[in-house]
């Protein structure tokens, strides 16, 4: 299965998939779009078999066929100011950097029109670039919704392009904190291996040797829990959708809390006190902080160095893994 700029294009129909209902087909091929999506995109005459246009949901697919979903143009809602406080770290008439919190989505997408950085910040500064569009004003960079820590957002096109250059020559600093199970071999390294979407699963990242984008990953160990866990310094030389998540669970050390790139190692020691054992395989977000942000200051020339301590969430869990010594 793949997806062409505005199609989704099925894998040929195996003996496997041989009489399923077409909506149902499309559910399983496609992650992103559920079973009442797929009956909409049917009933609006958006599913092709050879280009013949599928009008039945109950469809019954037959082997050797495949499928083409031409999806609708998105329809882009603009976002309102919110009243939602916000860690603003520094603040002039180019940029903002803002330290964000676990569980807030950096810009409003399918799920999520409102509770967003890019929400509060509308309150809070006004005057955003236009350069990301309605959708993402002033985004020139994004970290996971899960993830914490710090991001620098642009307040007008210049600053924009001048920060977007830098993140293109990889000269912006950023340096962050996971908390990973298991201890990597070697301690100290790098981890390469291009990165896009997994062929098999396309809401996960994954080390691709076609069509990917190349990604560097520098890590240190900095601590080491009693050998079950440890705590890493990541340098990002590129900065790729789940990079660090991707290339530390490629390692076989996920990120605890990760419930995406999830491998089997866990604290399964019967030493270990179960209620620790609880809070750490339990964490409920992946243990990932933005921890500093360097790049040099779009008008003054500047350069400039941010950081963030860890969260609540994050000292308290490095608090119990030491416990694991």
């Amino acid at each position: 299965m793949h997806q062409s700029e505005d199609n989704y294009i099925t894998p040929i129909v195996n003996k496997d998939f041989k009489g399923l209902r077409i909506d149902k087909f499309l559910n399983e091929c496609f992650a992103d779009i559920s079973r009442s999506q797929a009956q909409k995109l049917i009933e609006a005459g958006r599913v092709l078999c050879d280009d013949v246009t599928i009008a039945d949901n109950a469809y019954k697919i037959k082997e050797g066929e495949a499928f083409t979903v031409s999806l609708p143009d998105p329809i882009e809602a603009v976002p309102q100011p919110e009243e939602i406080d916000l860690d603003i770290v520094y603040q002039d008439e180019d940029i903002v950097v803002v330290n964000k919190p676990a569980g807030m989505v950096v810009h409003p997408a399918a799920g999520a029109w409102s509770g967003t950085l890019v929400n509060a910040l509308l309150f809070w500064c006004r005057d955003l670039s236009g350069v990301g569009g309605v959708i993402r004003p002033g985004i020139v960079h994004r970290i996971d919704k899960e993830t914490s820590g710090l991001l620098v957002v642009a307040k007008n096109d210049n600053a924009h392009r001048l920060l977007c250059e830098q993140f293109a020559e990889h000269s912006i600093e950023r340096t962050y904190y996971a908390f990973c199970f298991g201890v990597p071999d070697p301690l100290n390294g790098v981890i390469e291996g291009d990165i896009g979407r997994n062929p098999y699963d396309r809401k996960k990242m994954a080390i691709v040797k076609n069509n990917g984008k190349r990604a560097v990953t520098h890590y240190q160990t900095i601590e080491n829990y009693g050998g079950w866990a440890a705590k890493v310094k990541c340098n990002l030389e590129t900065g790729r959708t789940h990079q660090i998540r991707v290339h530390m669970s490629s390692k076989g050390n996920n990120l605890i809390g990760d419930k995406v790139y999830v491998k089997t190692k866990k604290i399964t020691d019967k030493k270990v006190d179960d209620e620790i054992k609880k809070y750490i395989n339990e964490f409920p977000r992946q243990a990932l902080h933005a921890q500093s942000l360097g790049f040099i200051h779009p008008r003054s020339g500047e350069r400039m160095l941010f950081e963030s301590e860890l969260p609540q969430d994050l000292q308290l869990l490095h608090e119990t893994l030491q416990k694991l010594k």
